[in-house]
């Protein structure tokens, strides 16, 4: 720029470009007659220029004394000068400007005229001030023949006259206080805002993300450190020198240019170790996001707590910087650049929790992955505090609250279909980079959600884990990192989980694998409870499992029974025994199948090395059928006498036809070597007296044993009787499926029952276990079973029971017939019944009337209404054949009831 009586154009405030807030050039009122002024931006912040307006003189602002110099003091504001300066900023700031320089002392000072506009045909605003009355003339230095500056003189003596400004008879004082002397606790002050926005000027920047800030209409000035954000600073030096971080002075000039002396407002949010965080709002934008955004800021985690303004805008402002590697971020590098979208993002399956804070997925390759949740810590132990030297330490029971995590964990995600998105790869470490602490192996960690829901925010909220703080510099974290502060915050401030006060859960979990005394006392107990439920803690090969028995709080090593599972390699005193074949396929079949689901085991007995063996079923699933099924076990011979022999015969033989895995190599031996297959017997009538209570829709029934009826009655009378005596509190049972419980039925009494369903409060599907029947009940109709009257004290009566020799009709008319005159017959009776054999859900019998002796089931076949279930058992030839002679007597009694109905005469026998 040239001086000296030449023209100048300068932008005293904004430069338009095409972002929300226009950028700005340094503007600074120093006095009601002093200003700097700069020009275009070119690559960074422009020369300044300090211009003095001749001729005039306004009061000057107030001054605090210099640090490290005790002769200066402070000095107040003249009267009329901070009104001075206000009309000059509201005047010039944000407008664009020409100015003339008159004259330049030796010292550099330059004295000129500034006009508004981009010529010396604009408002002259040295004579805008003077006829305010905001300035004086400096007579002394006119001369006659200027007419400008007696134009100064004729304003002035106008103003005078007109009693303006410091011509008037009130004081021009004002009382500006800095907030950091004058009030004793800046929190209060703070707090009492109650986070609402206030008008201010933005007095000065000291780097990009520290400003300071005149708080009207009180004049308190206080400096103000953006929320959420740091910007480069400068750096001073022990000489007093400050040397400027990488872009620290393009960010002071970028806040520079939009806010110095802007009017503007300012929501002051909180006052950490007295230091005020707020945020600055102009009518333009944010420069909180924009700073971010143009790469001049990095968010900060401590400080973006508080920010009112949506913490996610600054995230995506920030990542949108490190995206385009504008400024600070020109060499940022993402933690999952090395990764394909594919990678980056997919669906699995949740096969199993590993710890409170992993879990392994399945992916549609097939191949297994362990995921880690971003940025939490599952519950630990502080050193050694609470382990118990005499015993083994299992973490998942003895630190607090993991269990409760891995729970949550586990009725979550198990088996279900999750979202996993990569937010970073931990890198391996080793020995000697964690101090001699165990190495962690490469760890893939991710956001996973189901359902819309952030698993780990959720997990944070409950208070099952913590969040962890970072270095401000690593960028390794997850991608909803401030909803896991937000959330943990939640949890701190209503004491959930790990931040309760409250004594912390103890879990007292007996470990009876391979405790043979142990194994003993529980298997009576285990026997007569029928099906218990179970979760499956641990696999160790297609057939052996470890079990989790909640109702009974231990773990258990359990075999499945019938099968002869293929054995995986292991060490033994001889050395390591090589693993049969399809070993390693029956363990991922169980493990997919069942590892960390809820099960129900049936125990039948145990081995001597104190292991349970039974049966094990996951929705109607049994697990020895299923391996068996695929060809990955085959039938062992004690199954013979299990109720399950049958199915597990027909599975194998399937398993058989297909040649595949375990029978990929089979041959079919000649039928004359199976000729022989069970030794000839003779079939056994042993009938006892039964009472009929209930008759199902699939022609099966549920009887009483009459020897243990007055067992039963004995029983009853003395349960309702202490019932009466203590009624049970109405809603103080919450039911949950597989508890044996009192329910009051139709006529009012209290029976023993066992929950099979919760679909609500109000609707609570239970058994009578006495007699047979089901019902649906609100929960407030059930009660806790007293202990004197469990299954303990006296078995379930009612037992479940189907008709020997012949077939249930599939046709659903024709099978309400044959119900309906089994209930005619036999229900509420007292009848003869006789076990046959085996079947696959319960036995199959004959029963007999009571006082005719004639068969039901014969008398079925008789009325047409059943067809003959061909035997092939020896032993059972005479009686299926008695069966098939009846049957051929109504032959025509049958094709017309049932021919016309299903055409099923396939199954009609010809004996």
């Amino acid at each position: 720029m040239k001086c000296h009586g030449l023209s100048h154009i300068a932008l005293i405030s904004l430069f338009k470009t095409s972002r929300v807030l226009p950028s700005l050039a340094q503007c600074l009122v120093l006095s009601g007659c002093a200003v700097i002024v700069r020009g275009q931006p070119r690559g960074g912040p422009p020369p300044e220029r300090q211009i003095n307006l001749s001729n005039i003189r306004a009061g000057a602002l107030a001054r605090r004394a210099i640090q490290g110099q005790p002769d200066t003091k402070d000095t107040p504001d003249e009267p009329w000068a901070f009104q001075a300066r206000e009309f000059l900023r509201k005047k010039v700031i944000g407008k664009e400007v020409c100015f003339t320089v008159e004259n330049k002392t030796p010292q550099g000072r330059e004295y000129g005229i500034v006009f508004l506009g981009k010529d010396t045909s604009g408002e002259n605003i040295a004579e805008s001030l003077v006829a305010e009355g905001l300035a004086t003339v400096r007579r002394e230095g006119i001369r006659g023949n200027n007419p400008d500056q007696v134009r100064l003189c004729d304003l002035e003596d106008q103003a005078k006259a007109a009693k303006k400004g410091q011509w008037s008879e009130g004081g021009g004082s004002h009382t500006i206080r800095d907030l950091k002397y004058t009030i004793e606790n800046p929190r209060n002050f703070v707090d009492s805002l109650h986070q609402k926005p206030v008008n201010a000027i933005i007095e000065h920047v000291r780097d990009g993300s520290m400003l300071r800030a005149l708080l009207l209409p009180d004049y308190y000035l206080v400096t103000v450190m953006l929320s959420g954000i740091k910007c480069p600073t400068f750096k001073r030096e022990a000489d007093g020198s400050e040397t400027p971080e990488p872009f620290a002075a393009e960010a002071k000039f970028f806040t520079e240019s939009r806010l110095l002396q802007r009017d503007v407002q300012i929501i002051l949010e909180s006052c950490p170790n007295q230091i005020i965080l707020g945020t600055i709002l102009h009518p333009n934008g944010n420069i909180t996001e924009l700073l971010l955004k143009e790469g001049f800021a990095r968010c900060v985690d401590w400080s973006m707590a508080v920010y009112t303004q949506g913490a996610e805008k600054l995230r995506a402002a920030e990542r949108s910087a490190k995206e385009r590697k504008v400024r600070i971020w020109k060499d940022y590098v993402a933690p999952t650049a090395n990764l394909d979208q594919k990678d980056r993002q997919f669906v699995a399956k949740v096969m199993q929790v590993v710890n409170a804070d992993a879990i392994v997925v399945k992916l549609n390759s097939g191949e297994h992955k362990t995921i880690h949740l971003s940025s939490i810590r599952p519950p630990r132990l502080e050193g050694e505090k609470n382990k118990d030297k005499d015993k083994r330490f299992r973490p998942l029971y003895d630190i607090p609250y993991m269990f409760e995590a891995r729970e949550f964990l586990r009725k979550k995600l198990i088996g279900k279909k999750v979202n996993v998105t990569v937010d970073y790869i931990r890198a391996a470490t080793s020995a000697m980079e964690t101090g001699g602490v165990p190495a962690f192996p490469e760890r893939t960690c991710a956001t996973v959600t189901i359902g819309g829901i952030n698993i780990a925010e959720a997990l944070v909220s409950k208070g099952l884990a913590t969040v962890i703080r970072y270095r401000q510099d690593d960028d390794q974290r997850s991608s909803h990192y401030d909803e896991l502060l937000a959330a943990e915050a939640r949890a701190i401030k209503n004491g959930k989980g790990l931040h309760s006060k409250k004594e912390v859960p103890i879990h007292r979990v007996a470990d009876i694998s391979g405790e043979t005394q142990k194994a003993k006392q529980f298997l009576p107990f285990l026997q007569r409870a029928g099906r218990s439920e179970a979760v499956v803690e641990y696999v160790f090969s297609g057939s052996r499992l470890k079990l989790y028995m909640p109702k009974e709080t231990c773990l258990i090593t359990f075999l499945l029974a019938g099968i002869e599972c293929p054995r995986g390699s292991r060490n033994m005193p001889g050395g390591m025994q090589v693993a049969e074949p399809y070993s390693e396929e029956a363990t991922i079949f169980t493990k997919e199948l069942v590892l960390q689901r809820e099960v129900e085991v049936e125990v039948e007995s145990m081995d001597k090395a104190g292991n349970f063996i039974g049966w094990l079923h996951i929705e109607s699933v049994n697990l020895s059928v299923a391996l068996v099924e695929n060809a990955l076990s085959k039938v062992h011979f004690t199954a013979e006498r299990s109720s399950y022999y049958k199915t597990l015969l027909s599975a194998e033989e399937t398993a058989r036809q297909r040649k595949e895995k375990l029978w990929a190599n089979y041959e079919e031996k000649p039928k004359e070597e199976v000729a022989q297959f069970t030794e000839e017997k003779e079939r056994v009538a042993k009938y006892r007296a039964v009472y009929v209570t209930e008759i199902t829709d699939g022609l099966h029934f549920y009887a009483q044993d009459v020897e243990t009826g007055t067992k039963l009655e004995s029983l009853m009378e003395s349960m309702r009787g202490e019932i009466a005596a203590q009624p049970p509190v109405e809603g103080s049972f919450a039911p949950r499926r597989g508890d044996f419980c009192i329910a009051k039925f139709a006529d009012g009494e209290w029976y023993r029952a066992r929950v099979e369903k919760v679909e609500s409060p109000a609707k609570v599907h239970v058994f009578y276990i006495d007699y047979g029947n089901r019902e649906i009940l609100s929960s407030t109709r059930l009660a806790a079973l007293p202990p004197a009257f469990s299954t303990r004290t006296l078995p379930p009566q009612a037992t479940e029971y189907t008709f020997a020799f012949i077939q249930v009709p599939q046709d659903e008319d024709a099978r309400a017939d044959a119900v309906d005159s089994v209930v005619r017959d036999i229900q509420n009776k007292q009848c003869l019944l006789n076990m046959e054999y085996s079947g696959a859900v319960c036995p199959h019998v004959t029963l007999q009337f009571a006082d005719s002796k004639d068969d039901v089931g014969l008398g079925l076949v008789k009325e047409g209404l059943v067809m003959v279930d061909v035997r092939k058992e020896k032993h059972l030839h005479k009686m299926v054949t008695l069966t098939g002679i009846c049957c051929n007597l109504c032959a025509l009694k049958y094709t017309s009831l049932f021919h016309s109905r299903a055409s099923d005469s396939s199954h009609f026998v010809l004996l």
